[in-house]
Formats: C-alpha cells, sequence, structure tokens
C-alpha cells in the first residue's frame, strides 16, 4: 500500500499556497516524502513534511509573477475541435465499451424522448381552448354521515338554469347530456353514426372554439339548427359546403346547418361532431334535482376566481330543494384539470390521470439514470487507460478546467450519437405505442418542442454521466501518475459499487412493479363481479327499435332465436352504471340519512340473464304491467335503509312509490376502484337503451348472424351494431392494462441496460485480474472457484440492492394497489421472486465473462510478466 503524506498538512498547502505554483511544488513535495519514507520511516517523513508546508506558505514565499500569456479558455473553439478530435478517437480505439456506451445511453434517451411525448400530451388536453383558465366543469360535493365528502361529476338539470341567473361570478354557463350521444346522420344516400351533444343555448359562450363559417352561439339559440366540425362537413357536403344546409339527426327530425367550427385536436375532453340545443330532448322528469344525469359547464367573469363563485354556490341546493339535510354544494374544476384529475377524496381531487404521469415520469427518469450509471462505471473502471494521458496533460501546462472541459465534451459526445440512435428507435417504437396507447405522437423535425427536449436530455445525460468520471481523472496528481502510482484509494470502487447497488435496485424495482401491477390485472380479469358477463352481449336501442311500440316484439323475436338464453332491456350497462339519484326515500328514515343510490331501469329477466344471485323475492317479469311501480333492490342499499328483510316493504322512488320485490346480492356496478354503491332496479322497458343478450356456450357466432337479420328487418335505417359485456369491463381498466404494458417492456429494458453495464464491468475486471487468475490456476485452482470468486463481488452487490430498495418497493406498489377498493394481496413471495429473477439475470450476465477468464491458457498470460 502506498504511504501518503498527513492530510492536513496537504489541505493547508493546498489551501494556502498560491495557486499557480501550487502544482510545481506539491509535485516536488510528494517525490521527497517518498524519499524520506523509504530513508527515514514514516514517522521523521511526516514530520519533515509537516515542516516544509509550512516553509513554503505566506509569507515565507514570494508569489510567482502573472504569466505572460494567457490560457485559452475552455470553450474556445480549437479546444473544442481538439476535444471532439481525441473524442473520436478513444471510440474508435475501445470500440466494445463504445458501443455498449453509445447503446445504453441510446435505449435510456430513447425511452426518456417516447414518454416524453407521452408526459407533453397527457398535460396538455385542454390547453387549447381560448382562456381555458376561465372555465371550469362544476362537480358536486355530497356529505356523508361518518363525515366523509363524495364528489360526483354528474349534476341535475336545473343546476344550469339557477347559476345562470343567481351567481353574478359565472359570465356564462351550460349543460350537456353526460356521455356524446353518437347517433344516425343522414344527408341524401350518405348516412353513418357521429358523436355529438345536446347541450343547452350557451355552450359556445363557455366554450369558445375556433370558427370556421357562421356563428355557432345564435345557431345553438335555435332549436332547429345544428352545428357541425369541418370534418363532417366535408363529409356529408360538396368541397364542405355545410351553411343553411340540411341533415337528419336519429333518422328523425332535420336540422338546418347554422355554423361550421374547426375539428377538436385528440387533447380534448370533449369529444364531438356536432352539437345541437338541448331544448329537443328535454323532458318534464329531467327537471328533478334528484336525478343527476348532465355536466354543467361555466365560463367565469374576468378576474373572478373559482373560490368565490363557490362561495356563492353553497347553497344553491338547499335554496331550491325541499330536502335541506340531504343537499349537496357545487365545486369548481379547472377544465385543464379535468382530464388530469378525475378521482375525488373529500372533495378534493387528488388522483386520476395524473397517477400515471407520474408513474410513467419515474420510469422515465429511472432508465435514463440506469444508462448513465453505465457510462460513470465504465469510465471511471478504465481510467487507468487515460490516466497517463491527463499526467502529460498537467505538466506541459493543462489546468484542470481544461480537463475537466474535454472530458465533460466526450460524455456529450457520445449523448449526441446515442441521441441520433435514439430517434431511430422512436421513429421504429412510436407506431406501436400510439396503437397500445390510443395516442397521434408523431416525430416532427420542424417541431421546436421536440428539439428542445432532445437537447435538453442530451444535455442532462452527458453532463450527469460525465461529470464524476471528469472530476475524478482530472483531480489525478501527476506526479503519482507518472511515477506509475496511479491508486489513490478505495474512493472510486466503492464509488462504483454504489452506482451498481442503485441501478439494480432500481431495475429490482421495476420488477416489483411488473408482478404487482400484473398480479392485480389477472385480479380484475379473474374476480367475481357477481354478475356472469361471459357469453353476454349487446345491441343499443335505436331508431324504430327504440319505440315502446316494437321494441318488446323485437325483444321476443330475439328471444326466439337458437342459441339465445335469455334476452333483458337496460338503461345503462351492468358493469358501468354512471345514473345516480338521491330522490329515494322509504319510511323511517332518520334526517340527514344519505339516500344518493345508483339507478337503473331495466326490462324483464335482467336478473336471469346476468345470472345475479337472488337472496329473497323474484326478477322482474316481462310485459308485466304489475311491475311498472316495483323495485329490486342490492345489499348495499338493504343495509343503507336498515332493513333486514327488505322485500314487502314500500319505497319512493322514480316510478312513484311502490313494493320492494327482490333483494340481490351485491356485484360490482362500476370499476373495481369503488366500493359497491347502493343500487335501485326500476322496471321501465320503454327508458332502457341496450338489449342484453345471453347466448349458450359456443352458439355467440350464430346468434349474431341471426341478430343482424332481424335488425335489418326492424330497424333497417340504422347499421347493425353489437359488442360485449366483457370488453365493456375491459374498457373501465384501459389505463392500467396500459400502465402494466409500460412497466413490462420499461422494466425489462431497465434490465437489459444494467446487464450491459454489468457485462461491461465484467469483462473489465476480468481482464485486470488476468494474472491472478493465470497464478491460482497454476497453483491448483478449478475453474468453478474461479467463477465463484469473480461473480461473488457482484451477487453481493445485487443482495445489497434487495435489502435497500424492499421497503420502498413495498410501500409504493401499496400506494398503488390502494387506488383500487378490490385488490389482490401483496404477499411476501414477489419481492422473493423479484430479488430472484435479478439475481439469476446478473449470474447470467456475469458468468459469461467468469467462465471466459477461468478458461484462458495461464502461460500466455504469465509469459507476458
Amino acid at each position: 500500500m502506498n504511504q501518503t503524506p498527513p492530510k492536513w498538512a496537504r489541505y493547508l498547502l493546498t489551501r494556502f499556497h498560491p495557486e499557480d505554483t501550487l502544482e510545481e511544488v506539491e509535485g516536488d513535495m510528494e517525490e521527497l516524502y517518498d524519499y524520506w519514507v523509504q530513508n527515514s520511516g514514516v514517522f521523521l517523513a511526516d514530520v519533515r513534511y509537516c515542516f516544509s508546508v509550512l516553509t513554503v506558505l505566506p509569507p515565507f514565499v514570494r508569489r510567482r509573477k502573472k504569466r505572460e500569456y494567457n490560457q485559452p479558455s475552455t470553450l474556445d473553439i480549437a479546444m473544442l475541435r481538439n476535444y471532439f478530435k481525441i473524442a473520436f478517437r478513444n471510440l474508435s480505439k475501445q470500440k466494445l465499451y463504445s458501443g455498449i456506451n453509445i447503446l445504453g445511453l441510446s435505449l435510456g434517451i430513447a425511452c426518456a424522448l417516447i414518454i416524453g411525448m407521452w408526459v407533453q400530451d397527457e398535460v396538455s388536453y385542454n390547453q387549447f381552448m381560448s382562456d381555458a383558465d376561465n372555465v371550469y366543469l362544476v362537480r358536486v360535493n355530497y356529505g356523508l354521515a361518518n363525515g366523509e365528502i363524495v364528489t360526483g361529476p354528474a349534476t341535475p338539470s336545473p343546476l344550469q338554469e339557477v347559476i345562470a341567473q343567481d351567481i353574478l361570478q359565472v359570465k356564462a354557463v351550460t349543460k350537456i347530456t353526460y356521455e356524446p350521444e353518437q347517433l344516425l346522420v343522414k344527408v341524401g344516400e350518405t348516412s353513418a353514426k357521429e358523436k355529438g351533444y345536446y347541450a343547452s343555448a350557451d355552450f359556445f359562450k363557455v366554450f369558445l372554439l375556433p370558427t370556421i363559417t357562421g356563428d355557432p352561439k345564435t345557431a345553438l339559440m335555435n332549436p332547429n339548427q345544428i352545428v357541425i366540425t369541418r370534418k363532417m362537413a366535408k363529409k356529408y357536403f360538396a368541397l364542405g359546403q355545410a351553411i343553411g344546409k340540411k341533415l337528419q339527426l336519429d333518422n328523425q327530425k332535420f336540422y338546418t346547418i347554422g355554423a361550421v367550427i374547426d375539428d377538436l385536436p385528440t387533447t380534448s375532453t370533449l369529444t364531438f361532431d356536432w352539437v345541437v340545443n338541448f331544448s329537443n330532448i328535454e323532458q318534464p322528469w329531467m327537471k328533478s334535482w334528484g336525478n343527476t344525469m348532465f355536466k354543467t359547464f361555466v365560463r367565469l367573469q374576468p378576474n373572478t376566481t373559482a373560490t368565490e363563485a363557490e362561495a356563492s354556490m353553497k347553497n344553491l341546493f338547499r335554496r331550491y330543494t325541499k330536502d335541506e339535510d340531504d343537499a349537496g354544494w357545487p365545486v369548481l374544476q379547472s377544465i385543464t384539470d379535468v382530464y388530469l384529475y378525475g378521482e375525488y377524496k373529500n372533495g378534493k381531487g387528488v388522483a386520476g390521470r395524473i397517477e400515471y404521469v407520474r408513474i410513467f415520469s419515474l420510469v422515465a427518469l429511472f432508465i435514463l439514470l440506469v444508462a448513465c450509471i453505465n457510462f460513470i462505471n465504465l469510465t471511471t473502471a478504465r481510467s487507468a487507460l487515460r490516466a497517463k494521458e491527463v499526467g502529460v496533460r498537467k505538466v506541459v501546462g493543462a489546468l484542470r478546467s481544461s480537463i475537466i472541459g474535454q472530458f465533460l465534451s466526450e460524455s456529450i459526445l457520445i449523448s449526441v450519437l446515442a441521441a441520433i440512435v435514439a430517434l431511430g428507435f422512436v421513429w421504429t417504437v412510436l407506431p406501436t405505442f400510439n396503437s397500445v396507447f390510443d395516442k397521434q405522437l408523431s416525430i416532427n423535425l420542424t417541431d421546436k418542442n421536440l428539439w428542445l427536449m432532445l437537447g435538453s436530455v442530451v444535455l442532462i445525460t452527458g453532463l450527469v454521466s460525465g461529470s464524476y468520471p471528469a472530476l475524478f481523472l482530472s483531480g489525478l496528481r501527476p506526479v503519482r501518475i507518472l511515477k506509475g502510482h496511479l491508486q489513490s484509494g478505495v474512493g472510486p470502487a466503492y464509488f462504483r459499487r454504489i452506482l451498481v447497488v442503485f441501478q439494480f435496485a432500481l431495475s429490482i424495482f421495476l420488477i416489483v412493479g411488473m408482478l404487482v401491477v400484473g398480479r392485480q390485472m389477472n385480479y380484475l380479469k379473474t374476480t367475481n363481479l357477481g354478475i356472469n358477463r361471459e357469453n353476454v352481449l349487446y345491441v343499443p336501442l335505436e331508431g324504430e327499435i327504440a319505440q315502446s311500440t316494437k321494441v318488446e316484439a323485437f325483444r321476443d323475436e330475439v328471444m326466439r332465436q337458437r342459441g339465445v338464453a335469455s334476452v333483458t332491456m337496460t338503461s345503462s350497462l351492468p358493469v358501468d352504471i354512471q345514473g345516480t339519484s338521491g330522490d329515494l326515500d322509504w319510511q323511517g328514515r332518520e334526517p340527514k340519512q344519505p339516500s344518493n343510490v345508483a339507478a337503473m331501469q331495466v326490462g324483464g329477466d335482467f336478473i336471469r340473464t346476468m345470472n345475479i344471485q337472488l337472496i329473497e323475492g323474484r326478477d322482474f317479469r316481462t310485459n308485466s304491467q304489475v311491475d311498472s311501480n316495483s323495485y329490486i333492490i342490492n345489499e348495499a342499499a338493504a343495509k343503507m335503509m336498515n332493513m333486514e328483510s327488505p322485500v314487502g316493504k314500500e319505497v319512493k322512488f322514480w316510478q312513484g312509490k311502490g313494493p320492494i320485490i327482490g333483494l340481490m346480492k351485491d356485484f360490482h356496478i362500476n370499476s373495481l376502484h369503488q366500493q359497491i354503491m347502493p343500487l335501485v332496479l326500476c322496471f321501465n322497458p320503454a327508458g332502457t337503451n341496450y338489449l342484453l343478450i345471453k347466448t349458450h356456450a359456443g352458439q355467440t357466432e350464430q346468434v349474431i348472424a341471426e341478430l343482424e337479420k332481424l335488425t335489418k328487418q326492424f330497424n333497417p335505417n340504422y347499421p347493425f351494431t353489437y359488442h360485449f359485456v366483457d370488453e365493456a369491463y375491459g374498457n373501465l381498466y384501459k389505463a392500467e392494462q396500459q400502465v402494466n404494458i409500460l412497466v413490462n417492456y420499461f422494466g425489462m429494458l431497465a434490465i437489459f441496460i444494467s446487464c450491459l453495464g454489468l457485462f461491461a464491468l465484467a469483462a473489465f475486471t476480468a481482464e485486470q485480474r488476468k494474472k491472478e487468475i493465470s497464478v491460482r490456476k497454476v497453483l491448483g485452482a478449478s475453474v468453478s472457484s474461479i467463477v465463484a470468486m469473480l461473480s461473488t463481488d457482484f451477487l453481493r452487490l445485487i443482495v445489497i440492492a434487495l435489502i435497500i430498495i424492499t421497503p420502498l418497493a413495498w410501500w409504493a406498489v401499496s400506494e398503488w394497489l390502494d387506488t383500487f377498493a378490490y385488490k389482490t394481496t401483496l404477499s411476501w413471495w414477489i419481492f422473493v421472486v423479484a430479488g430472484s429473477l435479478a439475481i439469476g439475470i446478473a449470474l447470467m450476465t456475469v458468468s459469461y465473462q467468469s467462465i471466459k477468464a477461468a478458461l484462458m491458457n495461464p502461460v500466455k498470460s504469465l509469459k507476458n510478466e
């Protein structure tokens, strides 16, 4: 081990000696100290060194005159040209390590670019709207008896009118149907289904959308006019000249086109091609405060805050509803937050898509860090090859800043080359990414944001990955380098080990994420919902078969077909019931007792078709007039009303006062993110929107063919469409499915990049210990013992990484699972599997180099010594 002078004396020398002669004096004293150690011993050498340091400090030494020549700037063009020339030579000289560095960084940069483009797209939703900061979605808070607050996006129809009348802070307010209606549009012989909204007159005063022709504000005030998009105008009218022309909507009413607006971008939460005045569908039952089936938006007056408007709206429900104890209160959510913050907790937007933006961003950062760690490890590990170069440069007068500049330039050059390769990766992968994530991302080389993003990633990656090697190599002492004393302690080796631990900790974190997310997705697919969604398809009731006089006839014909087990009708899909109401009332209801329930209108045989367990009572009968004012409830509703045996008891709801004829076992009516709500079923076939058909196993295709024939017979003006309930259930977890895919692919990518670095480090270690391995083989060491010796150090680091990351990974995946009201269990074996996978992958990576080194001929290595 090389002896070094006392640290405090060296500190005094470097701290107080004049800078312009420090390097020369420091080198001379290093040589003298080595001489004194050899001739006088360590103690006397330390004493003489300390005394000599005191003699060369001010005021005993005079400052040398300033140099008569100027040092070239580190950023001088000639210097930069020289830096890059040397960098290219080094890259071409060390092809394997250069290739690993560039490949690792390019994969990291490609990942960061793709996710960066995705994140930019996500956070830009609704930003295209003019003056979007003044537009808000009205949500409603409801206080529960236990003190919790439930927030819903659906509002009652009368709310729009009273806001317009009473709230001075609101400049314009509009209500729209909860979801866009997909109705048949017909112009001459051309017809197709198009999405659109029924909206109140101020829709285009709230949303200031770009207009092509006409005035959408005045057009919407006329119940006989329609506003359409540019895409729809081009589709149905020659040259897009649509103003003043007519189209037929839903095969019923004709509307005159009053205005054409520009197409909405994909980053819009409002998706429509037409808008019609709300008065065309308004009915008396919609004016009830208990029916929350619409969305309300407001535009605030200039210089008015959402807090001020909310304060004025606080008592609107109590003022206009009779039941003051169960009244809710409106809250405002900025239109730019609607997409990202869809989940509310205790009245505040806390989660939603923003969670996935954060997760994706962290994954991109993790992979970029893993790639940078590879660069740092390989550069510091191979520092011996560059040490003499640094020493010679320092001796001939190079400043430390210029050496740092050189190494940073090299790392930035590698980042630039990696970025070029990364663009190729992104170009190749982007179409697949778009199809999985329903995006339309593209590489536009004229986009300033793309170059800004790419430049930032390249610069940050270059500086982060090159900073430590630059500082480490530039800090080497030229005297000791040129004397062959390169080793300056164990600091760099420890630092490399820390980086490997950190790198594999991130990889294990992603492996745990892969296992937990995959397990939860499997739970979502296989969990018992309380209904049988297999072999159940649905057909929208529209056109002629939506008419009360024909719907029952159509249903009866479907039921007669071979392969059909049962048929029912519903107002919404049973796996995603959005309609809620506060109209439920019953005898013995306590003051302030909640009455908000999910509600659905159904036809006969609903329980039978969906195979729901009936605890008590019976199902609705088809064509039964007796059941028209009867109700079926679930266990949650019975519990809310404190009814142990509810069948036969009367409640008051949409169909008026009537008996409960059935008690269902609870089934999931929404995604598993939410607790099962109280549910009330009403028998009202005329108010349904879907025909649900349960088929016998193996006969679904035959039933679909018969359905198509019947649809053409009963509803010739509408195209035949059908979907499966299973498909609708899967759509509830689209975001989770995307996260599952993302974590799987990018987790494997992080592991691959980590293994690239581990492979290169193992190769370097084997090369460094070539002589030691040869001596061991000559002395009789077996191949297996040498492989074990070389592999143990790396495997020990992986085990340390597993121990460190396990608590953090446990916490992170627990937080994610807590977003589900119903979730899989988090078991200890998941972390054992993750650790075993990491160790196994690392062992396979290292073993190749270890076996190669163990099998080499020791004679060749020792002959060179």
